[in-house]
């Protein structure tokens, strides 16, 4: 039987988290490892580039709403140089990086543009999502957990919390797939702008030994691959 541990619940903002933490149990992820074998122990993969995603998926223009940026776009600004160090992990390569768009639809009502990008290493896995719900970040700590604090990241509001990812166990031949809560993730859920406006950029990190990451890796990463998001300063 092989274990895969996926995302935790990717692209919904703080709020959104929240509600589906309340219904799902805190538990539900999506994206998927994809198991692969290699041809030698011996021989060292090259880094990984982002695969899936089109940076055309992005709306709009510049400078006029509604812009949106695309996983593909996200996928390069996480798939950085330098991300191991960064993670306290020189040395290690990119095993897998992917950008995708996405959406979301709660009970019918309009659908909310989730795109998001992930970066495999063999110590940790870096997610970075946008949410374009139109919420707010602030006050959204109440709701994500006795652990999520509210603070202010790069002059604009933030919270940081705990999520789960989704550990799924299956037989090759397909059958008694299983799934179940997977490793403990550190998250950083930011506002898309100082004042607040509505939407959230987050930064999840989770570890593959199952410890649960140290926030100064979370906060380390943001502050690094937030800035480079496209229309972020202009968003400040």
């Amino acid at each position: 039987m092989a274990d895969v541990t996926g995302a935790p619940t990717k692209g919904t903002g703080a709020w959104g988290q929240a509600v589906l933490a309340v219904a799902l149990v805190g538990a539900l992820g999506v994206g998927l490892w994809t198991v692969q074998e290699t041809s030698s122990a011996d021989s060292v993969p090259p880094p990984a580039t982002c695969s899936g995603g089109e940076p055309e998926k992005a709306t709009g223009k510049p400078g006029k709403a509604p812009w949106r940026v695309s996983g593909a776009q996200l996928c390069e600004a996480l798939n950085r140089p330098g991300l191991a160090e960064v993670l306290g992990t020189p040395g290690e390569t990119v095993k897998s990086a992917s950008g995708n768009g996405g959406s979301l639809d709660f009970s019918g009502a309009k659908e909310i543009d989730t795109p998001s990008a992930q970066v495999e290493f063999g110590t940790y896995t870096v997610t970075l999502s946008a949410t374009y719900d139109g919420l707010p970040v602030d006050g959204s700590a109440t709701l994500l957990g006795a652990d999520a604090r509210q603070q202010t990241f790069l002059g604009r509001p933030a919270v940081i919390y705990s999520q789960r990812t989704i550990s799924i166990s299956f037989r090759l031949d397909g059958s008694d797939s299983e799934s179940g809560p997977g490793a403990p993730a550190r998250v950083l859920s930011v506002a898309q702008d100082a004042k607040d406006g509505g939407g959230s950029f987050e930064v999840a990190v989770w570890r593959t030994d199952g410890m649960t990451p140290d926030d100064a890796v979370l906060l380390r990463v943001a502050e690094k691959v937030l800035p480079t998001v496209p229309r972020w300063a202009d968003a400040g």
